[in-house]
C-alpha cells in the first residue's frame, strides 16, 4: 500500500458504479449466500437467542461438529499434544476457539506454563474474503450504491482476520478512511461454537464437579460476553469516539476517529492511519524512535486510562498499537473496560501496596474487591489470608524492576478462584490487560518498568501539600477509630467482669469451617454404620445358609439368599458413594 501522500494509485475507483455492480452480480450469481444475522443479541449469557436469529440448525450443528472432529484428528490431540499443535488447532478452528485460547493463555492454573506462553502467540489471520464479496456486503449493509458513499476502495486488504477484514478507501467527500467489514457467516460460526461448547459443558458438569478446578460455566459466560462485544461493530465505533474524546487534551496518544453515521453492526468506517506497528521495533528504530520513550508513554497513558478515566483498552497487544509522526495510536477497540471511581481507588491502593511491600494494605484492598459466590460465612478468612501471605512473601522482597506483574496478578486471581471468591469482571479484564501490556514491554521494550511508572503516575496526581493533607486526615481518622475502639473495649471488659462475678458469662465459640468438617465427619460415621450393617447381613446370611433354615428352594435357604443379595446391593451403593466423594461428585 502506498503511503497517504500518494494519489491513491492502488485504490479501485468506483466512478463507473453500474459497471462495478454488474461485475459483482456476475461474480456471485448462482452462489448460495446466507443472509447476515439479525443483530439482536440476548443480554443473559445462558439465554441463547432463538436458533433462527443466528441460523442455527441441527444440520449446521452436525456439520460444524464434523469439522471440529476432523481438525482434532488432523492434529492428533490424543497423541502427546504439544503447545504448538494446540495453538495451530485453535487457529484453524476459528475466532471463537482463538478467543478461548487467548483466555486460557492467562489461566496457568488450568494449563502448564509452556502452553500458556505458546497460546499468547495466537493469531487469527486467515485468507481474505474475495473483493467482490466485500463490495456486495457493503452494498447490502447500506442499501445504497457504493458510488454514493465511496470514491475508491483498495481491493487489497490491509489485514484479514477470522472475524473481519480491513480495506483502505476514500469517501466521496475526500476523507482517507479504513473500512472494517465483518466476514459473512463469522457471527453464525461463533454463535454455533458457543452453543456447542455450552452443550458440552452442561453434559460434563452432570458427571464431574468441574468448579473444583475451573469454572467452566464462567469461561463460557466470558466467551459469550466477548462474542457480544466483538461482533457488534457499532459498539466498537462508539468506543473509538469515546477514546478519542478522552484523549483530546493528551499529547502524543490518540486513536482513529470513527464516522458513526457510516457505521453499522457489521461495518466500521474510521480514519486511516498509515503507521508503524509496535511489533516492528527494527523499523521504529530506523525511523529514529526511542523504544524506551515509546514504552514509557504507552504505560503512562494506560495508567491514565485505567486510573483516571476508568475507560481502558482491554487488549493492548503489539498489533493494536501503531505510531505515526511521533503519535501513539491505539486501534481495534472492540474490547474495552469501564471501571468505577470506587474500583479505581482500590486498584491504586493495591498498586501502592505491591510497590511498597505493604501486606496488610494489599489484604484489605483485595477483600474490598472480593465477593463470595456462596455463603460469605463459609469463607475461611484465616486460610484465605494465609494463602495471600505466601503470595506476597514471594514478591514483596523483589525490586520493582524485577517484579513480574503478570505472574503476580495471575497468582491473585488463582487465589481468589481457589477460595471460591469472585472478583468483578472488570478486575479480571484489567488484570488481563496488564498481563498483555507487560508481555508487549518484555518482548519489545524490556527496560521499561511498568509498575514504577504507574506508581509515579499515582503520586503525581496530587501535590505534595495535598498528599500530606490526605495523610494527616487518614492519620486523624485512624487515631479516632483506635481511641473509640479502646474505650469500647474497656466498656465491654467491665461488663464481662461483672457478668463473670455473677455467673452469667457464657462463651460462644465458632470454629472456622466447622460446618464442613462436621458434615464430613457425619458422612464418615454414616458409611461406617452402613459397613457394620453389611457385615452383619453377610455374617447372618452365612449362619442361615449353613444351618439350612427353611424355607429352602432348590437347596438354597431363601432367607440366607435374600440376606446375601441385600448385603451385595448395600455394598455396591456404599462403594458408589465413596467413589463419588473421592472424585468430587455430588450425592
Amino acid at each position: 500500500m502506498a503511503d497517504s501522500t500518494t494519489d491513491y494509485n492502488n485504490l479501485d475507483p468506483l466512478g463507473n458504479e453500474a459497471a462495478v455492480v454488474d461485475e459483482v452480480d456476475a461474480a456471485v450469481s448462482g452462489a448460495r449466500k446466507k443472509p447476515r444475522a439479525v443483530d439482536m443479541v440476548p443480554e443473559e449469557p445462558d439465554a441463547m437467542a432463538p436458533d433462527e436469529e443466528y441460523q442455527l440448525t441441527p444440520a449446521g450443528r452436525r456439520e460444524r461438529i464434523g469439522q471440529i472432529v476432523r481438525l482434532v484428528k488432523k492434529y492428533r490431540v490424543w497423541d502427546n499434544l504439544t503447545p504448538v499443535r494446540l495453538r495451530r488447532l485453535l487457529e484453524e478452528l476459528g475466532p471463537m476457539f482463538v478467543k478461548m485460547g487467548q483466555i486460557l493463555a492467562n489461566r496457568s492454573e488450568i494449563l502448564p506454563q509452556r502452553f500458556c506462553d505458546e497460546l499468547r502467540r495466537l493469531r487469527s489471520d486467515v485468507e481474505p474474503v474475495p473483493y467482490e464479496v466485500v463490495l456486495r456486503c457493503l452494498e447490502e449493509e447500506y442499501g445504497l450504491r457504493l458510488g454514493e458513499m465511496f470514491d475508491a476502495i483498495d481491493p487489497n486488504p490491509l489485514g484479514s482476520a477470522s472475524l473481519a477484514q480491513v480495506h483502505r478507501a476514500r469517501l466521496v467527500t475526500g476523507e482517507d478512511v479504513a473500512v472494517k467489514v465483518q466476514r459473512p457467516g463469522a457471527q453464525q460460526v461463533m454463535a454455533q461454537d458457543i452453543d456447542i461448547i455450552r452443550s458440552v459443558v452442561r453434559i460434563v458438569s452432570k458427571f464431574v464437579n468441574t468448579d473444583q478446578f475451573v469454572d467452566l460455566h464462567g469461561v463460557v459466560e466470558e466467551l459469550w460476553t466477548s462474542f457480544r462485544e466483538e461482533t457488534n461493530f457499532l459498539a466498537e465505533a462508539k468506543n473509538l469516539n469515546d477514546f478519542y474524546e478522552f484523549h483530546k487534551s493528551v499529547h502524543g496518544v490518540t486513536c482513529p476517529k470513527s464516522y458513526l453515521d457510516l457505521c453499522t453492526e457489521h461495518v466500521v468506517v474510521m480514519d486511516y492511519v498509515d503507521g508503524i506497528s509496535i511489533a516492528d521495533p527494527e523499523r521504529l528504530v530506523a525511523e529514529g524512535y526511542d523504544l524506551e520513550k515509546i514504552g514509557a508513554a504507552i504505560v503512562e497513558d494506560y495508567s491514565s486510562q485505567v486510573l483516571d478515566d476508568g475507560f481502558f483498552h482491554a487488549d493492548p497487544h503489539a498489533g493494536n498499537i501503531i505510531l505515526k509522526d511521533g503519535i501513539v495510536y491505539f486501534i481495534d477497540l472492540g474490547m474495552v473496560g469501564r471501571m468505577s471511581s470506587h474500583d479505581r481507588g482500590i486498584v491504586k491502593d493495591m498498586i501502592f501496596a505491591v510497590a511498597e511491600g505493604d501486606v496488610p494494605k494489599l489484604k484489605d484492598s483485595l477483600m474490598r474487591f472480593a465477593v463470595t459466590r456462596g455463603d460469605s460465612a463459609e469463607l475461611d478468612h484465616s486460610a484465605f489470608l494465609s494463602d495471600l501471605d505466601f503470595i506476597v512473601a514471594d514478591f514483596a522482597g523483589l525490586d520493582l524492576k524485577d517484579l513480574d506483574i503478570g505472574e503476580f496478578l495471575t497468582s491473585l486471581l488463582n487465589l481468589a478462584r481457589k477460595n471460591d471468591v469472585e472478583l468483578p469482571s472488570v478486575v479480571t479484564m484489567f488484570a488481563r490487560g496488564m498481563v498483555t501490556l507487560e508481555g508487549l514491554l518484555t518482548e519489545y521494550m524490556p527496560n521499561v518498568n511498568m509498575i514504577q511508572i504507574i506508581q509515579t503516575h499515582i503520586k503525581n496526581e496530587k501535590s505534595a501539600y495535598a498528599r500530606a493533607r490526605d495523610m494527616g486526615r487518614d492519620l486523624a481518622a485512624s487515631s479516632y477509630r483506635a481511641a473509640k475502639g479502646s474505650l469500647e473495649a474497656a466498656e465491654y471488659l467491665g461488663l464481662a467482669s461483672r457478668m463473670l462475678t455473677r455467673g452469667q458469662l457464657k462463651v460462644n465459640t465458632q470454629i472456622m469451617s466447622s460446618d464442613k468438617a462436621l458434615r464430613q465427619l457425619g458422612g464418615i460415621i454414616d458409611r461406617m454404620s452402613m459397613a457394620i450393617v453389611i457385615a452383619g447381613l453377610f455374617i447372618g446370611s452365612s449362619v442361615v445358609y449353613y444351618a439350612r433354615i427353611e424355607p429352602v428352594v432348590f437347596g438354597i435357604p431363601v432367607i440366607g439368599f435374600m440376606g446375601y443379595v441385600s448385603a451385595l446391593v448395600l455394598a455396591l451403593m456404599l462403594g458408589r458413594n465413596i467413589w463419588l466423594n473421592s472424585h468430587g461428585g455430588k450425592h
